[in-house]
């Protein structure tokens, strides 16, 4: 580890050297990436996911509605904007709890896998309370909590693929009291940036930007952050303020959480969802 340290140390002074303007810092996931191999992923385990019919991952229980169709065109705008720039990793967050953030999260990485035929992984990176694991209907996995507390090098038997889909999922674990201590340390930093060489994209379910300090450790690690914001519930003093706190967000889209009645219904008369269903793109769980 001390050999990769230095390697980091090296490559960054050798492409910006000590008092160099103008240019954004190199992050040290971009530079990782030409030093370590991909994650073989053929052990991991398979999970099949439960989901009711009227569950809130829409992707999956009513591929046919409007909400799904929203997120169907948010994946293919996804898609363009990576034409643009270099966009792997997308982080998921909000200002505060309550907008809905892990909804779209999962409902997102579900869009990209059936839809985009790419390999997607998906991360329960909310290590204070994790939601992924119960909306996607899976209990008791193992996941980030335990590869580090367990000292495993190879987070690959951590990742469970999901039946039927190109989607994988990482999770949580167990909730941590001080997440910061796994986000931060080169072992994890090592081990996110493997899981870049593996997959087409990896949707990460983060915290709200307040009152923690996740946002910005999982900032240093990922490509860009998409914002969700749910009228009527996040404050505009509070929105502020957490895009102020975040170091270098690389906010690439905001996902306004608020659908209506009336186009639902509307949507559903014409094209064939059934009379009377809604569906939410809000998650109040989070």
């Amino acid at each position: 580890m001390s050999r990769l340290y230095e390697s980091l140390k090296r490559a960054e002074t050798e492409q910006h050297p000590p008092g160099e303007l103008g240019r954004e810092p190199i992050r040290p996931a971009d530079l990782l990436k030409s030093l370590i191999e991909p994650v073989e992923l053929e052990g991991a385990s398979l999970a099949t996911v439960d989901v009711p019919s009227g569950s809130r991952l829409v992707s999956l229980a009513d591929p046919k509605c409007l909400a799904a169709e929203k997120f169907r065109a948010l994946a293919t705008r996804l898609e363009n904007l990576r034409n643009e720039r270099d966009l792997k990793s997308l982080l998921i967050t909000s200002s505060v709890i309550n907008e809905g953030k892990t909804l779209v999260a999962g409902n997102l990485a579900v869009t990209l896998a059936k839809h985009s035929g790419v390999r997607v992984l998906l991360v329960e990176g909310d290590l204070h309370r994790p939601a992924l694991t119960s909306l996607l209907g899976l209990s008791r996995l193992r996941g980030l909590s335990h590869w580090w507390s367990g000292r495993e090098e190879n987070i690959a038997r951590y990742i469970y693929k999901i039946a039927s889909e190109s989607l994988w999922f990482l999770g949580a674990g167990e909730s941590c009291d001080q997440p910061s201590h796994i986000l931060q340390s080169q072992r994890f930093l090592e081990a996110f940036t493997r899981l870049g060489g593996s997959f087409d994209w990896i949707i990460v379910d983060s915290t709200p930007i307040l009152p923690t300090a996740d946002v910005n450790l999982w900032a240093r690690l990922v490509d860009g952050m998409l914002l969700v914001v749910r009228a009527g519930v996040a404050p505009v003093k509070a929105l502020k303020k957490g895009l102020a706190s975040l170091d270098n967000p690389r906010l690439v889209g905001i996902v306004l959480n608020e659908a209506s009645d009336f186009n639902q219904s509307k949507y559903g008369d014409q094209y064939g969802s059934p009379k009377g269903t809604k569906n939410s793109l809000s998650d109040k769980k989070k």
